[in-house]
């Protein structure tokens, strides 16, 4: 299960200071896959690049993003997806209530089929009934790993 990925593979992050903006939350929703070397650190630029020049298409729903850049960037090293909760929701554009985030999903991966794979299986994850909500409300990486077992 992909939950259970995102624990053996060490990317839940759960936050308890606030992002100063969104730049800063996609910096540190990607820290995970830093220190694991799954991307290296221009990789969150390339993000950042895209949310400027495209707006904040990284908000799938109201409180979830998905940060990701281009399949083929040279900066991505290895496939993965890391989890980060924020203690209270990053707001995107000021002037649009429904671009804002606090659960974050940050993408990784090799080349275009693992990135259509990754968004796939994530979009299919969240259209779990109630997840969205259980994510929310968890406060500690315990808290995480109950959901996930939960779900089992």
């Amino acid at each position: 299960m992909l939950l259970n990925d995102f624990l053996e593979k060490d990317l839940v992050d759960i936050r308890h200071e606030p992002a100063e903006d969104w730049r800063d939350a996609l910096r540190q929703a990607g820290a995970k896959l830093i220190e694991h070397q799954y991307i290296k650190k221009e990789y969150l630029g390339e993000i950042i690049k895209n949310v400027e020049k495209n707006g904040p298409y990284i908000v799938i729903v109201p409180g979830v993003a998905m940060p990701h850049a281009l399949a083929e960037s040279t900066n991505v090293l290895g496939t993965a997806i890391s989890f980060t909760k924020f203690p209270e929701p990053v707001v995107f554009d000021k002037d649009n209530p429904d671009s804002q985030a606090q659960l974050f999903f940050t993408l990784a991966a090799k080349d275009p089929d693992q990135h259509l794979k990754n968004i796939s299986d994530l979009s299919d994850l969240l259209m779990t009934d109630g997840l969205i909500d259980k994510l929310l409300a968890v406060d500690s990486v315990a808290d995480f790993k109950a959901v996930v077992d939960g779900m089992s």
